[in-house]
């Protein structure tokens, strides 16, 4: 039984105010974003990424449109003072994108951090201290008048170390971390002293970040917290003032959203929400929201789906199905009823016009995906349980987007025969669909490694014909893939999982690859099973490039 929480848990403090006028106001236009991905989603993942992964990770965000990205904490990790930089050396940050790098108010995290970037042309220092009471009392044991001038001293630690770089155009950013859950007027007194330290003016802008920082109150309480500081600061018309929500009770995104009609210009957070405990702000939903509403988010979210492949490759953290806009099965409907009124709402809407589809409050082909789990939703309906089958008989775990791909074909097959589909048939389906590229011919592979390149030897007859091909890259399945490409033409491996059939000793290797081609944009798998990994991946190869109907009819062997 759960505890009396009146007894155990502080209710969150409501703000005194008469005249609040958040609650009247509307969301006109986007907020400046800065994505903590690289920071905040990296300390929230079981493996935090490379220098070359968050290199990727980066470009990706430039390409979805962030303008301010957070990179990490050089003064506290090798791998993030790396990849800044590299980002800078190289010369690989867009004039338009300013780069953040964080650390703690300390002098010599400051000097490092401060390092880290010289040669930028423009970059944000953002510095931050804890101020609520639970903090001050418990873990630093400071005043608040201790806490205020650590903020004086550190800031002028900042402004003197970059005033030595007038060729960089800095920004200082300060936090005060759990503001949500400090007194006011103590927040309003740290948040001042930086301000006035810094010097902020004409030229010389100052972000001041008001973070959420374990989330306790509902979402007007933080309205109200931001409204009353937003007409508190000084030098306002040289403040950004920025919210960085988390997710603790599961309302980041409101709080987001409310705290932006309350006058935050700025939002922090993370693609799909990951971040520390719960997640930080889900940025793709909070931005889609205001898109549903008729303000653009100055983000390009037009392909989902290869932005939500990249995110969880360098995350190696899934997106949940049903994650608002993105899931796989957001736009599928398994109700009856729900299904008649989606397809009357297509028949009605006219190109052009105000999007008015029932249970859909998005267009999907706006963020890339296609109508067809929407209006074939019959032929999707037993997913879930061909998925089930295939586990638990056959040991063979299909993805989801495969998922709704085999059961097309099982739902075709099961309309033609009109029965039933049994687990003996269905697995056979499964072998005619996905195997049959492997069960013809021979096919001899052979790797080594050359350099730090693997190089791949592929070997087969066809038609008769002998037929070699060569290929190289990162690895394996990288350099089997150039190999085939040259026989077959272009194709591009959408995402590729390999798991186990079986356990123990007797236990063989399946590798599902999704892959696309020119002609076929929407893509295919395929799959290989084999005792040997290596074998299983080129088996998967050549199944998706015969489903994608570039001519392979081969089967694999070792060499």
């Amino acid at each position: 039984m759960l505890a009396n929480p009146a007894t155990k848990y502080r209710r969150a403090t409501t703000v005194d105010m008469t005249n609040r006028q958040w609650p009247n106001q509307q969301i006109e236009k986007a907020p400046v974003w800065l994505s903590t991905d690289l920071r905040d989603g990296n300390q929230a993942i079981f493996e935090p990424m490379s220098v070359a992964t968050k290199l990727r990770f980066f470009d990706e965000l430039v390409n979805v449109g962030f303008k301010e990205i957070e990179t990490g904490f050089p003064a506290a990790s090798q791998i993030d003072f790396d990849v800044i930089r590299t980002l800078i050396d190289e010369g690989r940050i867009p004039d338009d994108v300013t780069p953040m790098v964080m650390t703690q108010a300390r002098d010599d995290l400051i000097e490092r951090t401060v390092q880290s970037v010289i040669g930028a042309k423009r970059a944000i220092i953002h510095i931050y201290n804890s101020t609520a009471p639970v903090w001050r009392n418990t873990v630093f044991r400071m005043t608040v008048p201790e806490v205020i001038d650590m903020v004086r001293q550190r800031v002028q630690t900042v402004k003197r170390l970059t005033d030595a770089h007038p060729e960089t155009e800095w920004v200082l950013q300060y936090s005060p971390e759990c503001f949500n859950m400090t007194e006011l007027d103590v927040a309003l007194q740290a948040c001042n002293t930086a301000i006035d330290t810094w010097n902020a003016g004409p030229g010389r802008p100052i972000i001041i970040n008001l973070p959420t920082t374990v989330e306790w109150s509902t979402p007007n309480v933080f309205a109200d917290q931001i409204e009353w500081m937003n007409t508190r600061l000084n030098r306002r018309a040289h403040v950004v003032l920025s919210v960085h929500p988390h997710n603790d009770r599961g309302t980041g995104v409101a709080t987001a959203e409310l705290a932006m009609m309350a006058g935050a210009q700025r939002v922090e957070g993370c693609l799909f929400g990951n971040g520390e405990r719960c997640g930080n702000v889900d940025i793709v939903t909070l931005a889609l929201n205001m898109y549903t509403q008729g303000v653009h988010p100055g983000l390009d979210f037009s392909n989902i789906n290869a932005i939500a492949r990249v995110v969880e490759e360098c995350t190696q953290l899934p997106i949940h199905p049903r994650h608002p806009y993105v899931g796989d099965l957001v736009y599928t409907a398994f109700s009856g009823s729900h299904q008649d009124a989606i397809k009357k709402g297509f028949d009605k809407q006219i190109d052009g016009g105000i999007w008015e589809v029932p249970y859909l409050p998005i267009d999907p082909k706006d963020v890339g995906r296609t109508y067809d789990s929407v209006i074939r939703v019959n032929s999707q309906s037993g997913k879930g349980g061909i998925a089930y089958i295939l586990e638990r008989e056959h040991g063979v775990v299909m993805p989801r987007r495969m998922q709704v791909e085999f059961s097309a074909v099982v739902q075709q097959e099961s309309e033609r025969t009109e029965k039933e589909v049994s687990s003996t048939e269905l697995w056979s389906l499964f072998q005619r669909t996905y195997l049959i590229a492997t069960e013809q011919g021979a096919v001899q592979t052979r790797f080594n490694e050359q350099g730090g390149q693997t190089r791949a030897v592929l070997k087969w007859q066809q038609s008769g014909e002998a037929i070699s091909v060569e290929g190289t890259g990162n690895g394996p399945v990288d350099a089997a893939v150039n190999a085939l490409q040259q026989q077959f033409g272009p194709f591009n491996v959408v995402s590729y999982e390999e798991r186990s059939q079986g356990q123990g000793a007797q236990a063989k290797a399946v590798c599902i690859i999704e892959a696309s081609s020119p002609d076929m944009p929407a893509g295919r798998f395929g799959v290989g099973i084999d005792d040997n990994i290596v074998m299983a991946s080129v088996k998967a190869l050549m199944s998706v490039v015969h489903r994608l109907g570039l001519q392979a009819t081969v089967h694999c062997a070792h060499d």
